[in-house]
């Protein structure tokens, strides 16, 4: 590769990593799978930086290929005989109020809970469209499908995400509220 088009494309990679590995990680649940998505995104744009980087967005084209690395990563067949049988709980933020930062926990994990439940085109359609803040255009383009495809995916995840949360928070204990 070329001194310029490797300058141009490490600041490409330095800019938009941090934002490639959060997204991966709202697409498959695991910072540690989500650090070696972005990775393998990564490689695969640099092997074809020199076609790529005359793309008019690089930042849909570089959620394109992660969404495809990552859904390639979950047709692996050593992927689906993983179990998992317990996450490792957040700690709560000790300067914040203990109740508020508990429900601040409650509320991250329930949802990130909640979108693990969801089918991979409907997560990938919620996390492109709320989390990234993607118009039904820029996630059509990302996703490689019609925008009323988006709009379909987007309201069938809203509709699953609530009833995987109903079903969660069935088992939660009711807060007392103390006057």
């Amino acid at each position: 590769m070329r001194k310029p088009d490797e300058e141009s494309f490490r600041a490409f990679a330095g800019k938009h990593a941090a934002g490639l590995r959060r997204c991966a990680y709202l697409f498959c649940g695991d910072w540690h799978l989500a650090e070696d998505l972005t990775q393998q995104a990564l490689i695969k744009i640099y092997r074809a930086w020199a076609k790529v980087q005359k793309q008019d967005s690089l930042q849909n084209y570089s959620r394109r290929v992660l969404l495809n690395t990552w859904l390639d990563e979950k047709r692996r067949p050593w992927r689906r005989s993983e179990l998992r049988y317990e996450t490792v709980p957040d700690t709560p933020d000790v300067s914040a109020d203990p109740e508020a930062a508990q429900d601040r926990s409650w509320a991250k994990d329930m949802t990130h809970r909640a979108l693990l439940e969801l089918p991979p085109r409907q997560r990938a359609a919620l996390v492109l469209r709320y989390f990234d803040d993607l118009s039904v255009a820029e996630a059509s383009a990302v996703l490689g499908c019609s925008e009323g495809t988006v709009k379909s995916q987007t309201a069938r995840g809203l509709a699953t995400l609530r009833e995987v949360v109903e079903n969660l928070t069935a088992g939660r204990p009711a807060r007392r509220v103390v006057s």
